[in-house]
């Protein structure tokens, strides 16, 4: 049996500690430069290096995305970024381009590479190529069956690591290789500026007539042609792990503090409770798929998995989010009064009932009994975004908490 490894994404220096208190045993991110998310916050030089301390004091490794597909201009500039990555000690690299492999290799020597799903890894030769080249890791196409990881498994040497998306959104093109950002908007999917049109809803136009708008629609649900579902592998773990997949990861450096800790909470208690038995796992399976189905999501399905995803794998009648409960901030700190400092990220107010979200898996209810401002003014609610607060809970929260209030 190889080790599993439960891999979050972080989009700020916030989240990653979220990751981290929540179960991770790795924490990917991305600089201001190369990575496949321009629109995330990502790290400064500072942020990684105070995320990444605290990553590994608490035994986390932290894995840094530079995983554009390079022009002429990126290389010229990437073994810069190589150098100043040198002064905060990342654990890996993610790469999916060839030149900026062989930039990282001249300039990173002693760090890991892992291969990024961008480069298309979807057979075994794939895998032992980048493994002769000095890569660690190959991270799997999403379009890959558990019985192609396993022949690849098989076929690769036993040092070479596999890493295999397990959730978060699909993308509609192939190994996430999409051009319709690029044609519609200018903004390339390949550069980290994606504007998501698989999301959109369209129509059909006749050259002839203009301006008459046809709606088009694969069934009576709607027209929402490319909307997938998202990926949950929850209830398969022991599949995955049979399989023999080193790394679980879950998408998403865009998301919130409180979509990383629910997904790395019910992930890590999944493992964790797999490797106590069998038993254990079928046990608590229900309680993995409740927790998950609060974040935020499209709806579930196993994706590539178990067979090419059918007409059910698809959403058409909307392209939002299924959202059930609402995230009201991170406990920064309990002062000598015993009230939660928080920075407010949804309003609310003096005498709901909310929910506090614990590392080790406990959902507490709380009244809010009392809000105060830093200078110590009383209020009736917290209704401005990102302002400072003190909560009064009564006895319970701790650092690291997450408020949170139940929407349906």
């Amino acid at each position: 049996m190889r080790e599993t490894e439960l891999l979050m994404p972080a989009g700020s220096l916030d989240v990653l500690k979220t990751a981290v208190v929540y179960g991770a045993d790795a924490v990917y991110i991305g600089g201001e430069a190369f990575g496949l998310r321009a629109k995330a916050h990502n790290f400064s030089l500072e942020d990684m290096r105070q995320g990444i301390g605290f990553a590994h004091s608490r035994g986390v490794k932290v894995y840094v995305t530079a995983n554009i597909l390079a022009h002429n201009q990126d290389l010229e500039e990437v073994e810069g970024y190589f150098e100043e990555l040198k002064t905060v000690g990342p654990d890996a690299l993610i790469i999916s381009d060839p030149g900026v492999f062989m930039a990282a290799k001249r300039v990173l020597p002693g760090v890991d590479i892992h291969i990024s799903t961008q480069a298309n890894n979807t057979n075994y030769g794939t895998y032992k190529f980048w493994h002769g080249l000095g890569a660690r890791r190959v991270v799997s196409a999403r379009e890959l069956s558990l019985e192609e990881l396993k022949g690849i498994r098989r076929r690769i040497p036993t040092d070479m690591e596999i890493e295999t998306f397990v959730h978060g959104a699909m993308c509609i093109s192939y190994s996430g290789r999409c051009l319709l950002s690029n044609f519609f908007t200018g903004r390339d999917a390949n550069q980290g500026a994606c504007t998501h049109p698989c999301r959109w809803k369209y129509a059909l136009v006749e050259e002839t007539r203009p301006g008459e708008y046809m709606p088009v629609y694969e069934n009576d649900r709607g027209t929402f042609i490319f909307n997938s579902k998202d990926l949950c592998m929850v209830e398969h773990i022991p599949e995955l792990v049979e399989a023999g997949i080193d790394s679980f990861k879950v998408e998403g450096r865009m998301k919130t503090a409180l979509y990383v800790a629910t997904v790395a909470r019910a992930y890590r208690r999944a493992i964790d409770d797999w490797k106590a038995g069998r038993d254990v796992f079928d046990r608590n399976v229900e309680w993995y798929k409740e927790e998950i189905g609060k974040c935020t999501n499209r709806e579930f399905t196993t994706g590539f998995f178990f067979g090419k995803p059918g007409s059910g794998d698809h959403i058409y009648g909307s392209s939002t989010y299924v959202k059930n409960y609402t995230y009201l901030g991170t406990v920064d700190e309990v002062d000598d009064r015993g009230l939660v400092r928080i920075e407010q990220k949804n309003k609310f107010s003096v005498g709901e009932t909310i929910e506090v979200m614990k590392p080790d898996g406990r959902n507490l209810p709380a009244v809010v009994r009392e809000i105060r401002s830093e200078d110590g003014t009383a209020q009736e609610s917290a209704p401005h975004a990102r302002q400072v607060v003190y909560v009064d809970l009564g006895e319970g929260p701790g650092e690291f908490d997450i408020l949170r209030r139940r929407e349906v």
